[in-house]
């Protein structure tokens, strides 16, 4: 019942007005800015880290949350409406949902997403309450070599789910690592890749890396694109849900919700996974097969729960060992660190009154999105009919004068156009620009807690595994490592294989058998 009481005491700092009102704006700008296509919520979250300074920190933590949800649920209409997901776990949606708005049914496909959004989030909220805290009482019995082990295995799961290929992700790993290294050393007091730069011995900021890599790039990326606006489905009637619709919709919110939250949770977790499975269980589990592919209502409610359970369970890494597993988790990591707050085992201990003001508000805002987003389809509907020319110059604009408002310096805008200039190339490279944020953020996390544990072995490397736990992890990173290589290597062997069959270089079984009776 401890649980219980805390909740209750977060949810009477979180029903004040000042912090509703902050609730209110997050899903607000959260839901118009993932409505947006090629805006999400890292980036929204990221544009908004310095402006919020001023802010109370559980004010600014409940506004990040409210984005983070909204931002969620405003990307299944991008899907939906424009078939161009805002977000990877978005991609699903846009399978089914775009059928349904082109067959006449947006109101439907969008209504299923707000309320499969409404049940996966409210069901995750609740796990988050009863889970988080015994994960995080677990996590304080953690030394520095089983740190060492979840910080490694954060970094290549990362890489590998964040990224087209391993390589890909563990270069954008590489960068945010060396860039976490800029500065004085706190051990040694010696500079490190200051170059005698005396501006660099505190380090880059690292919400100036945050926003450079996200707002400054995409920005730059959508000039050299020159795409334009694509036309946008027509929403007739309003969002609600035919008592047919509503009868095959609840089971699917609940088995996308089942697969969601826990797979979220995982440190190797993240959105990606729970929504592809919860589509193909959706697919063999409806009595109406032959519409999937034209427009089933089964797979757009099954994702999009998934989904948003995913983000929810995002919250239980982040909030309990310190661990982003997503690219917007990642941001929110950056916006505790610059209240001074470290997410991990500590965490609920000494700063029990701010997270659970933050679990608390985590409910209010998914009744926030409900109440919002059914009457204001519409509305986010012709948000879609914005020029993108209009979208990037505000986004430029406000991340310029964030970073100045952040260190009030010159120095800090031409490091923002340089890490902009950087992003932009990662992109053109097709190299994704969230694991140099994690490398960022866990790097000098990861180079303290080796030191730690090098300290308490007298410099002995068995220490790393030198408890079943750690054994039980470093053989996880190598199975991530090996297995996607051997998958890889083996769909080659075959696709050779075919291709040699089909030009006759290799016989198969069959024709070998014929040749020998003749």
């Amino acid at each position: 019942m401890d649980q219980l009481d805390l909740l209750m005491q977060g949810f009477q700092s979180a029903l004040t007005p000042q912090n509703l009102l902050w609730a209110l704006l997050g899903v607000t700008i959260g839901t118009a800015v993932g409505v947006l296509p090629g805006i999400g919520p890292a980036l929204t979250v990221a544009l908004l880290l310095p402006i919020t300074f001023r802010l109370e920190p559980d004010a600014a933590l409940i506004l990040f949350a409210g984005i983070y949800y909204g931002g969620m649920y405003g990307g299944s209409t991008t899907s939906i409406l424009l078939n161009t997901p805002g977000e990877s776990a978005s991609i699903v949606s846009a399978i089914e949902g775009n059928k349904m708005a082109k067959a006449g049914k947006a109101a439907a496909a969008l209504a299923t997403a707000a309320l499969g959004s409404f049940v996966a989030g409210t069901i995750g909220t609740i796990a988050i309450t009863f889970v988080a805290p015994w994960v995080a009482g677990f996590a304080v019995q953690l030394g520095p070599p089983e740190y060492v082990a979840l910080m490694v295995i954060a970094f290549v799961t990362v890489s590998a789910l964040l990224g087209p290929s391993l390589l890909k992700g563990a270069a954008s790993l590489l960068i945010g690592l060396t860039i976490g290294l800029v500065g004085i050393d706190a051990q040694s007091g010696q500079a490190r890749l200051a170059f005698g730069n005396g501006g660099l011995f505190d380090g880059i900021d690292v919400v100036l890396v945050v926003v450079g890599l996200f707002a400054i790039s995409e920005a730059l990326g959508h000039v050299l694109a020159k795409t334009g606006n694509t036309t946008v489905t027509p929403v007739k009637g309003r969002a609600l849900l035919t008592r047919e619709q509503f009868r095959r919709s609840w089971p699917a919110w609940l088995r996308g919700t089942a697969l969601g939250f826990p797979i979220g949770s995982l440190p190797a977790g993240g959105a990606e996974i729970p929504t592809f499975l919860s589509y193909a269980t959706e697919k063999r589990l409806s009595k109406h097969k032959d519409e999937f592919g034209h427009g089933a209502i089964e797979g757009v409610a099954g994702p999009e729960s998934a989904n948003n359970a995913a983000a929810a369970g995002v919250l239980v890494p982040l909030l309990t060992i310190g661990l982003p597993t997503s690219a917007t988790a990642a941001v929110i990591l950056t916006a505790f660190q610059s209240y001074g707050l470290q997410p991990g085992p500590t965490l609920f201990a000494e700063s029990g009154d701010l997270v659970w003001a933050l679990i608390a508000s985590l409910y209010i805002g998914n009744v926030m999105l409900l109440v919002l987003n059914l009457p204001l389809v519409k509305v986010w509907a012709r948000v879609l009919t914005i020029p993108a020319w209009a979208i990037y110059a505000a986004v430029t604009v406000f991340a310029c004068l964030g970073a100045y408002s952040a260190g009030g310096s010159t120095t800090d805008l031409f490091l923002l156009a340089g890490i902009g200039a950087l992003g932009l190339l990662l992109r053109v490279a097709d190299i994704p620009v969230a694991p140099a944020v994690v490398g960022l953020i866990l790097g000098p996390l990861l180079e303290q807690q080796l030191r730690r544990a090098m300290i308490l072995s007298e410099g002995d490397p068995a220490i790393l595994v030198s408890s079943p736990m750690t054994i039980g992890l470093w053989i996880a990173i190598a199975v991530v490592l090996v297995v996607p290589g051997m998958l890889s290597l083996g769909r080659r062997r075959r696709r050779i294989l075919a291709e040699r069959i089909e030009t006759g270089a290799v016989r198969t079984v069959d024709d070998r058998e014929t040749a020998g009776r003749s």
